[in-house]
């Protein structure tokens, strides 16, 4: 299995710096939006933050269960593009469809770390599929949010 292991804490480090850069990201989303529309998602944001974080908290038990580091942030690499604040700082739907992308984006990360513990690792595949189920959550809350905004 140490080959395999290898990927599991490959594919959870990968997992866990997801997590932080969303954190940071949402985090700087809550703040940079103005308007009246803009305050829900804001809220919104606020709160999934502490869900991101326990769910970063988690993975990060589990790679040191593992007998792995958990990444600094110089190890941290950031990549969501699409997730940034906006030159407009009323344009509450780009942050929307960002978030949407972002969640959906982990759940295809989650859905391939729980095929590959398939028969091996059975703590970190039950592990990131309860994590699984909050993403799924928050992106169904989002995709909710966007036909909201779609109307007008």
């Amino acid at each position: 299995m140490s080959g395999k292991r290898d990927e599991i804490i490959a594919a959870l480090v990968k997992a866990y710096t997801m997590e932080v850069e969303t954190i940071v990201n949402y985090l700087s989303l809550s703040i940079h939006l103005d308007g009246v529309r803009a305050d829900f998602i804001k809220q919104a944001l606020r709160a999934d933050i502490q869900g991101e974080i326990g769910h970063a908290q988690q993975l990060g038990q589990r790679l040191k269960q593992l007998g792995s580091t958990v990444p600094g942030s110089q190890k941290i690499p950031m990549t969501q593009t699409y997730l940034q604040p906006p030159a407009d700082t009323t344009d509450v739907v780009s942050v929307i469809k960002g978030v949407i992308k972002a969640e959906e984006d982990a759940l295809a990360h989650y859905r391939s770390i729980a095929r590959l513990c398939e028969g091996d690792d059975y703590v970190t595949q039950d592990l990131v599929i309860t994590i699984m189920g909050d993403e799924e959550g928050h992106l169904q809350q989002f995709h909710g949010y966007l036909m909201e905004y779609a109307k007008g």
